[in-house]
């Protein structure tokens, strides 16, 4: 099972979980991660979107929290011509969305995986194009 979490998933696994909803759920889609149930796979722009918010959070601890999270060394897929063609094409079917999710979404249904957020706004607009649900939903590998 092939998941693509984004930066929402991603940074509960770094914020205090009394500030972080579902942060059960991050952690154990982390764990599952490391005990290799899952394979794992990013956007390259993950980095961006997460360095964002954990320096303007927690800029007294943004670089430890990055660093901590870019040494998982996660399987990341950069912006090429057709992968980048493909977000665009999404972002015409799925109405208001932005070209981060989109890039997301679009990665899991190319890896045939799911995308995981807690962006609901966002699971409503495109649960349609399939591969997406809320890190809330997510039940775990073999459940």
């Amino acid at each position: 099972m092939i998941i693509v979490p984004d930066a929402s998933v991603i940074l509960k696994w770094v914020l205090e979980k009394e500030d972080e909803p579902d942060h059960d759920k991050a952690a154990q889609l982390q764990q599952a991660w490391l005990d290799e149930s899952i394979a794992m796979r990013l956007p390259t722009l993950w980095r961006y979107e997460v360095g964002n918010v954990l320096g303007l959070k927690k800029p007294d601890m943004a670089v430890d929290l990055m660093s901590a999270l870019l040494a998982y060394e996660f399987d990341e897929v950069p912006l090429r011509t057709e992968y980048g063609l493909a977000v665009l094409e999404h972002m015409q079917e799925v109405k208001q969305v932005t070209f981060y999710d989109s890039a997301y979404h679009v990665l899991a249904i190319r890896a045939r995986g799911l995308y995981l957020t807690a962006d609901t706004l966002y699971v409503k607009r495109a649960k349609r194009k399939g591969h997406v649900a809320l890190l809330r939903d997510w039940t775990g590998p073999g459940k």
